[in-house]
């Protein structure tokens, strides 16, 4: 029997972790099982096409909020071509109203319910089976499904039970390994939340189930030597088992090879000793923790039964980044219940303060099976009738609130988690703006009435439209603003940049004068640095130079303000993983430091 497990990614380096378990499950019995990733990019016809040519006898698709609609949109169309072909879904996305999608498509003909790994080998077996006797499957005696009946009704067969012991489902890391060459890799510890957070599925489930240690390190070392780059954890609370979580922390930090990893921490219960341990020993940027704060409302907190202590957070993130070994993404949702505007921009502030590497702005979403969803008339929630249901709107946050903190979004995704102007931010937020809300809001407000939201940018761009705004508010020390905005341009670059977005360029008098500066002091500079200034011809090729307002030198080691004429001279080594390197020296040339 040719069987084909299948999933829309929602982007090609993603690589579907539930597919892995279902194949390795089921290949014992069928050890042909073929697995195909699309991303939901693709086009629909070119996916029903492949799938048509590989004439399999049975197909079964992972479903989630990102690609319910292009799945569907699939499913419809190789029903068409291949009306005697069983169509399976699974996954989240189907698994909490089955009874609702059965009724509305009917070219699905089976869901599975919940854990997958046993319930899909006994479907395959049943059409195995059917496909023998030439007789109909008899899918009621295979539990954890729903599916239509002779007569075309709905019917439930009988729950299945969780897998117990996690370790009696094969690796999915065995063989295949190629298929993950390129990819992110998706891995589990552990299966279940201990938490009831409301807008979240694992609140379902009871329980938190673990893998061996021995099976964790196992798989993590087979991926490790196959020399995968980067590999998430999914379970949701990592650091819940305090022994389970440490040893495999030490085990990452003792094989890692390079490889990141990435894990979903819940921060505010992150052991003292914990913390302490990978402050001190975590090699610098092998681990990435993902922190979910969303609300620091604690009536907020209460109703969707979130258990939270910020101040704990709040000491958590500060040590870590503290230590500058671990990056660090903070989330937040927008649209909780009971937190209104107001509300959410302190919870905003509460957090921008921590710094985090990455702050992620979400909007809450309505997932079928969650208590948010079953009580949303209790908070007045408009929600999306189709994935991925984000609201529209609830009793206390309007649908024009909502769309003012879309542009907030918007600006803190490409200014503060692409770490573009890291100086410039941090200037204005110290200097100029009342708080970091207001300034995203404020240039989130101004990038939509400019018609920028409608049309794409260059990186030259970014730099272009802030000052623009700036100058728009009518900002004090300009100047100061462009220098760091100058600095952080070209320190950013791993090659000495062609274009530059400012017009005060040196005359070529000018740049001989500051090199003849340099080379006498070249024996301060870092040495790759000092051996390229001893050449004119070395030196130019391997710097860029900016007319700037402060001595930015200074103002970083000491903090000092030293305003006056000063050219930024930074240097742009050969080989990239080299960084870059800077000096400041007076416009004035008698007085050059």
């Amino acid at each position: 029997m040719k069987i084909v497990l299948t999933t829309l990614n929602a982007k090609f380096i993603h690589s579907s972790l539930a597919l892995r378990y279902l194949r390795s499950y089921a290949k014992p019995t069928f050890p042909q099982i073929d697995l195909v990733e699309y991303t939901i990019n693709d086009v629909t016809m070119n996916i029903v096409a492949d799938l048509y040519k590989r004439e399999p006898d049975v197909v079964a698709f992972s479903c989630y909020i990102w690609n319910i609609r292009e799945t569907l949109d699939v499913v419809r169309n190789l029903k068409k071509v291949r009306p005697d072909l069983p169509v399976i879904l699974g996954g989240p996305e189907v698994t909490y109203d089955a009874d609702h999608w059965l009724k509305k498509h009917p070219e699905i003909d089976v869901i599975v319910i919940g854990e997958g790994e046993q319930t899909i080998l006994e479907l395959l077996q049943t059409y195995q089976k059917a496909k023998e006797t030439q007789q109909p499957a008899l899918l009621r005696e295979v539990n954890g499904i729903a599916y239509r009946d002779e007569e075309g009704i709905v019917r439930f067969s009988m729950p299945r039970a969780q897998i117990e012991d996690l370790d009696t489902i094969p690796s999915p890391f065995e063989d295949h390994l190629d298929e993950l060459n390129n990819r992110v890799v998706y891995f589990e510890a552990s299966r279940g939340c201990p938490f009831k957070c409301q807008y979240c599925l694992s609140s379902i489930e009871d329980g938190v189930r673990y893998f061996s240690l021995e099976r964790v390190k196992s798989d993590l070392l087979r991926l490790i030597n196959h020399g995968v780059k980067t590999i998430k954890f999914v379970d949701r609370t990592f650091n819940i088992n305090k022994k389970y979580a440490l040893e495999i922390f030490q085990f990452l930090i003792d094989n890692h090879n390079g490889t990141v990893f990435q894990f979903e921490i819940t921060a505010d219960i992150l052991r003292a000793d914990v913390l302490d341990f990978l402050t001190e020993n975590a090699p610098p940027g092998i681990f990435r923790f993902e922190i979910g704060v969303q609300s620091t409302n604690d009536e907020t907190n209460r109703l969707v039964q979130r258990i939270q202590r910020f101040d704990r957070l709040s000491r958590t993130v500060t040590q870590i980044k503290e230590s500058g070994k671990i990056d660090q993404h903070l989330d937040l949702i927008a649209g909780l219940p009971e937190e209104d505007y107001q509300s959410f921009s302190k919870t905003f502030n509460d957090v921008f303060a921590l710094r985090p590497e990455e702050l992620q702005l979400g909007f809450l979403k309505m997932l079928r099976g969650t208590g948010v969803r079953a009580r949303a008339t209790d908070h007045g929630y408009i929600f999306m009738d189709e994935a991925p249901y984000e609201i529209l709107g609830n009793n206390v946050l309007s649908f024009a609130d909502m769309q003012k903190i879309k542009r907030v979004e918007d600006v803190l995704e490409k200014y503060w988690n692409d770490h573009r102007m890291d100086y410039t931010l941090e200037w204005l937020l110290a200097h100029v703006f009342e708080s970091p809300f207001e300034f995203f809001q404020s240039f989130g407000d101004y990038w939509e009435n400019k018609g920028w939201s409608r049309i794409g940018h260059q990186l030259e761009d970014l730099f272009t439209r802030l000052q623009e705004f700036l100058a728009y508010k009518g900002i004090e020390r300009m100047d100061h603003v462009v220098s760091l905005m100058k600095f952080d341009y070209m320190r950013n670059q791993k090659h000495r940049p062609r274009r530059l977005w400012w017009d005060d360029v040196l005359e070529k008098l000018e740049m001989q004068q500051i090199f003849a500066t340099v080379y006498e002091q070249r024996d301060r500079l870092r040495a790759d640095f000092g051996e390229h200034a001893a050449s004119e011809k070395e030196y130019f090729k391997h710097t860029l130079t900016a007319k700037i307002s402060f001595d930015i030198e200074t103002w970083i080691q000491t903090g000092e303000l030293i305003c006056g004429s000063f050219i930024l001279v930074v240097y742009y080594p050969y080989k990239d993983e080299q960084t870059n390197a800077f000096v400041v020296v007076e416009q004035d040339l008698s007085m050059a430091k």
